[in-house]
């Protein structure tokens, strides 16, 4: 799941100029979050009615970042035809596929933070780092270069002091892989250096 947090109000406001509005919310990963789904629609709706804005439209769709063409959006929501402008409560890969086939602009109403997950009915962040070369059963399921801030292979850095990472308040990933591979009985991973990513795996297009 595609994790993010909703933009400040006042930072929207300073991109989007535009007075002719209408909001698209994602069915999907933004509504399991409470980003994007119709409350938050109609609650952003509000607000930017209060601003001065004209919100002439809004939808949620199934999956944002999966539409079949611009013409099937217009058909359901003609109002979408009026619009100067797109507020998009999504995931930046929706905004980036509407944004690739709808004549007006898109604007981003969500920061979109890492590839994460749910877990017990808790957003898990930063699980994978999508790199394209997936080694993860070497490091007991889970993935360094997504979890640990300076993407360490070999253990952990210099900074890590009681089990704490330097950069911030997690756990320091190495200390969970430490653990984990040690229940698994295969500790002996820990010891094998690791290689640097090819990052030439990491397709970005075709």
């Amino acid at each position: 799941m595609i994790v993010s947090k909703q933009k400040e109000f006042r930072d929207i406001l300073k991109t989007v100029k535009e007075k002719n509005i209408f909001i698209i919310g994602c069915g999907k990963c933004a509504k399991k979050q409470h980003l994007g789904g119709e409350p938050e629609v109609l609650e952003m709706k509000k607000k930017l009615k209060v601003s001065g804005k004209k919100v002439i439209g809004w939808t949620v769709l199934s999956s944002a970042c999966n539409i079949g063409s611009w013409d099937e959006v217009l058909s359901q929501n003609p109002a979408v035809g009026k619009a100067e402008a797109l507020l998009i409560m999504s995931c930046g890969g929706g905004v980036s596929i509407i944004s690739s086939v709808a004549p007006q602009s898109a604007y981003p109403a969500l920061d979109t933070l890492s590839l994460g997950g749910v877990c017990r009915d808790s957003v898990v962040m930063e699980q994978c780092n999508m790199c394209g070369e997936c080694d993860i059963q070497f490091f007991a399921g889970i993935c360094p270069i997504g979890q640990c801030p300076k993407g360490m292979r070999n253990g952990p850095c210099g900074g890590a002091m009681e089990g704490k990472c330097e950069v911030d308040e997690r756990n320091c990933v190495w200390e969970e892989i430490h653990k984990r591979l040690e229940s698994l009985g295969r500790l002996q991973l820990i010891e094998e250096i690791r290689e640097p990513k090819d990052h030439s795996k990491r397709r970005r297009r075709d």
